[in-house]
């Protein structure tokens, strides 16, 4: 059964007519009499009382006319929806990022592209890094915006996937300032310094880690405080629970101000990229303006 067969016999159902119908679904009368024989003959029954005129419909030519019309109206909708989605996909791009990434550099990268968004939207989905990289190889996603650091060990297949390096930002230890200015939990003494970590199933976890191990100046800490969140660990820091290691980018205008202290200098320091990468593949309109105007900085 072909679905015009079904658009055919409303005609018929509307127009009662074969001539009116045949004109209205732009076939010829012999045509249109044959596709609706054709109909008949899937169904197994007569649809149209034949010698009547106005066309008349046979009692089950009435209740294929009731389905008929719904399945034709569903078809139109889901077409319809098809159509809206495909015109919404077309004004969209989807990152996949980092909670941290999508507070700090992410913000930094959409002031810079907003001529590009003018009639378009991003969609930013945050995940660990291991689920930000699979979104990108299942083409869930159109960017993902990652860490890049010796110590994380990720697969992306070059053959698939090209990237950009858009910024480079480094993590700090960071302690509450003290009354004097000081850092509340200042390295180098005698006592371990709270250390609130981040877990080990973060990105930043584990370049926090592989620093401290293979760092023959780390300081004597003492593991107080895990949580996954690099928000959660600031408010801590703030709140003079100790040291952690906090994005430069986040923390840069509380240091300027006096709020935070580091507690130590560059030897401390993570430094690490941040890198976006793409299928090779050709993406959506927008998302080729928004790599190109990433790429071409």
């Amino acid at each position: 059964m072909q679905f015009k067969w079904m658009e055919d016999f409303i005609a018929l159902a509307q127009t009662r007519s074969f001539t009116r119908a045949a004109e209205l679904r732009h076939v010829t009368h012999p045509a249109f009499g044959r596709r609706i024989r054709a109909l008949e003959s899937w169904a197994g029954t007569a649809l149209v009382e034949r010698g009547s005129s106005p066309v008349a419909l046979t009692a089950a030519g009435e209740s294929f006319l009731e389905n008929a019309s719904q399945t034709v109206r569903s078809v139109e909708g889901s077409r319809e929806e098809m159509q809206n989605v495909a015109g919404r996909q077309a004004r969209t791009v989807t990152v996949a990022t980092g909670r941290t990434l999508a507070r700090t550099v992410m913000a930094d990268w959409l002031v810079r592209v907003q001529p590009v968004l003018r009639h378009g939207e991003v969609r930013i989905l945050t995940a660990a890094l291991a689920g930000t990289v699979r979104m990108l190889e299942n083409n869930e996603v159109d960017f993902s915006l990652i860490y890049h650091h010796s110590a994380l060990t990720f697969r992306l297949d070059a053959r698939q996937f090209t990237h950009v390096t858009v910024a480079s930002d480094k993590l700090v230890p960071v302690s509450r300032a003290d009354a004097q200015g000081g850092a509340m939990h200042a390295f180098g003494g005698a006592d371990e310094v709270p250390f609130l970590a981040y877990a080990r199933t973060l990105a930043m976890g584990r370049l926090v880690e592989d620093h401290l191990a293979n760092n023959p100046q780390a300081p004597r800490l003492r593991r107080c405080i895990e949580c996954d969140s690099a928000d959660a660990l600031y408010e801590y820091v703030l709140r003079g629970l100790g040291v952690a290691w906090l994005p430069w980018s986040m923390v840069q205008g509380d240091c300027k101000s006096g709020r935070l202290v580091l507690p130590a200098g560059r030897r401390m320091e993570v430094r690490f990229e941040v890198r976006l990468y793409r299928p090779k593949r050709r993406l959506g309109p927008l998302a080729e303006d928004m790599w190109r105007a990433i790429a071409s900085r």
